[in-house]
């Protein structure tokens, strides 16, 4: 009998924890990863040999957020309880860890795996990723921080256009947006991206940790009443409607038709 792969990889190396999602085929968000991923960042606030957090995804697609499979099964499970247990303490986490936490993104990027990205403190692309809002084509409001994130790095306008339109932003576009930081050859990018956790491990890692909580307080002080209102929304919108037109018709690979406004 053949042992299945854990969900979630781990491996510390030079002081840099690399986290690699690993739930083939595109590394969609189930419970047992997003607990591990909980596990893996509470091992990383207390382990003080981890530096620098390396956070990446493995195959050729970084995450396209919730496995939507499951949110069919979940039925009327509220959604703010599934986020106060999932991705609201997970993007806590990497806000309020103080070391340095680098995503390497591979391919999708989008939903709640966009939230996850846009809260680390870094982003290195490969030059094949591209970056989808996701919530609205399936009848749902942002969450995962991205209400809040998204603004902050590429502003109103722009996270507005891209959560309203759904249309992917490429690599290149997400570099001169201020999305991410560098964008490499997708060859390179596992390489390019251990390199630099590597040097941001070698730096002044209790100084970069106060730099963090100082930008949390500056930028982000509402980010957990942020992270509270989404869930708040995401219930509302989670009976709706369009919700259940849009979530059948992303399994059903096809265009949603939402239905007409009522009153």
């Amino acid at each position: 009998m053949t042992t299945p792969e854990p969900v979630l990889l781990t491996e510390l190396r030079d002081s840099v924890l690399t986290i690699t999602l690993n739930r083939p085929k595109v590394n969609a968000f189930n419970n047992e990863m997003i607990q591990a991923c909980q596990e893996a960042f509470k091992l990383a606030a207390r382990d003080p040999q981890v530096r620098c957090v390396l956070l990446t995804g493995s195959g050729c697609v970084f995450s396209p957020g919730q496995d939507l499979a499951i949110v069919l099964e979940m039925g009327e499970l509220s959604f703010r309880y599934h986020l106060r247990q999932t991705y609201n303490p997970m993007v806590l986490q990497i806000r309020q860890l103080e070391k340095p936490v680098l995503a390497a993104l591979n391919g999708a990027v989008a939903g709640a795996a966009l939230g996850i990205a846009l809260a680390c403190d870094l982003r290195i692309a490969a030059d094949t990723a591209r970056f989808v809002v996701g919530f609205l084509g399936i009848g749902l409001g942002p969450d995962s921080a991205v209400s809040l994130l998204l603004p902050a790095l590429i502003g109103l306008g722009r996270a507005t256009e891209a959560a309203f339109t759904n249309q992917p932003i490429d690599a290149q576009q997400a570099l001169a947006l201020g999305l991410v930081n560098r964008v490499v050859p997708a060859a390179e990018l596992g390489a390019q991206a251990f390199a630099w956790a590597r040097t941001l491990a070698q730096g002044p890692v209790r100084a970069m940790g106060l730099a963090k909580r100082a930008f949390n307080k500056a930028m982000l002080p509402n980010l957990e009443q942020v992270l509270d209102y989404e869930a708040h929304i995401q219930d509302i919108a989670g009976r709706g409607a369009e919700h259940k037109e849009g979530l059948r018709a992303f399994l059903e690979k096809r265009t949603p038709q939402f239905p007409s406004l009522e009153g």
